[in-house]
């Protein structure tokens, strides 16, 4: 896909359309040269209008990637989420384990000394 765009001035002013005189060859000479001009016009109108629809094409081709890139990074985050949650659980039982055999090993002194005396 060609991805550079070039612009174009185009000069349409009626400069060069005279029309002098009122005998037939001049009258024939201003109709070609009015024809001309036309003809010139209707190229700046197609030309201008390629140009419009590439850039439409372009606008709407850029919308659709940037919500793909947002998408993708909203799934992104989501998944750290998930392991973010994940890893947190993990480690509260972790905790929650630890802290469980602690008081099982303080209470095994206290249960000899109990037995002793």
């Amino acid at each position: 896909a060609n991805t550079n765009f070039k612009k174009g001035v185009y000069s349409a002013t009626s400069g060069r359309i005279t029309v002098t005189g009122t005998d037939t060859t001049n009258s024939n000479q201003a109709v070609s040269r009015i024809n001309n001009a036309i003809n010139v016009v209707s190229t700046y109108r197609a030309k201008l209008g390629a140009a419009q629809n590439r850039l439409e094409h372009t606008v709407n081709n850029l919308k659709v990637t940037s919500e793909n890139i947002t998408a993708a990074e909203s799934r992104i985050r989501d998944t750290d989420m998930a392991d973010e949650i994940t890893a947190f659980t993990k480690n509260n039982i972790l905790l929650q384990a630890s802290q469980s055999m602690l008081a099982q090993s303080n209470s095994v002194p206290q249960s000899i000394l109990s037995l002793i005396q």
